[in-house]
């Protein structure tokens, strides 16, 4: 098979995948079964039948509405079959096909539930960090990309840093400036990229997290005093670092010098 069908095959089953991962981005905070029942319309509850469940295409036949009563479908599903369709390409681009791939995507796809789970309600499920936890850094007695001292630093490294910053926070204000879900998502993110990925990380999601906050002020006119998610920085974070990391430290330092 040659690498343009390969390519094909991985993006439709990125499609799927990311198909999936909106059931998990809608169900998970409802603590509701990601199994069962089947797909069905989140206005009507009808089910959804598999002709009507094809990534991108069932959106584009339907123009964007369900079958039964007609609800707009938020374009946002697609956009995330999309999303997961690009990333699990670009992972198999830049690492090959193997098991350590297979890792990566568990790993980027728990980061696209949690961004967009984040941007909604607000938190960070302890279903998906916590285990999260355990299993990168098991995954670290396996692969070659970390070692499982890199592994603990990176644990130790992400979930110590924040807790120190948010209690050190409460301590002076009295109020709480950081969620503890964005402490065990850092853990669960330095599990897999090791304590360097952690510094990079915190330094990318404070930069466009800083941006974010200045253009939303600007666009509002106004004082902002609604909280900002983090988890999503964090995450955004955390991707840079896997896909281009290694060039942008090394064009900083050289930049430094």
């Amino acid at each position: 098979m040659d690498s343009f069908a390969l390519n094909i095959i991985v993006i439709l089953f990125g499609l799927c995948i990311g198909s999936f991962l909106n059931v998990c981005i809608y169900r998970i905070p409802l603590s509701k079964s990601i199994a069962f029942p089947g797909s069905e319309c989140c206005n009507c509850s009808s089910t959804i039948h598999f002709y009507d469940n094809i990534p991108i295409l069932s959106f584009i036949w339907l123009k964007g509405k369900c079958r039964k009563c007609g609800h707009k479908i938020s374009l946002r599903y697609p956009m995330i079959e999309i999303i997961t369709s690009l990333i699990f390409l670009s992972v198999f681009l830049n690492f090959g096909f193997h098991l350590e791939s297979i890792i990566y995507l568990i790993f980027l796809s728990s980061l696209i539930i949690i961004i967009f789970i984040d941007i909604d309600h607000q938190i960070i499920p302890d279903v998906i960090t916590l285990p999260g936890i355990i299993f990168f850094f098991c995954t670290s007695f396996f692969t070659t990309s970390i070692t499982f001292i890199q592994s603990l630093s990176g644990i130790i490294a992400g979930g110590g840093s924040l807790y120190i910053v948010a209690w050190t926070y409460y301590f002076f204000t009295k109020k709480e400036g950081m969620g503890g879900g964005d402490i065990k998502l850092l853990a669960m993110i330095g599990a897999f990229i090791g304590w360097k990925g952690v510094i990079f990380t915190i330094f990318t999601a404070s930069f466009t997290g800083t941006i974010a906050g200045i253009l939303i002020i600007l666009i509002k006119g106004q004082s902002f005093k609604d909280k900002i998610p983090f988890g999503p920085f964090l995450s955004i974070g955390a991707i840079t670092y896997i896909f281009f990391g290694t060039k942008l430290t090394s064009l900083y330092l050289n930049f430094m010098r």
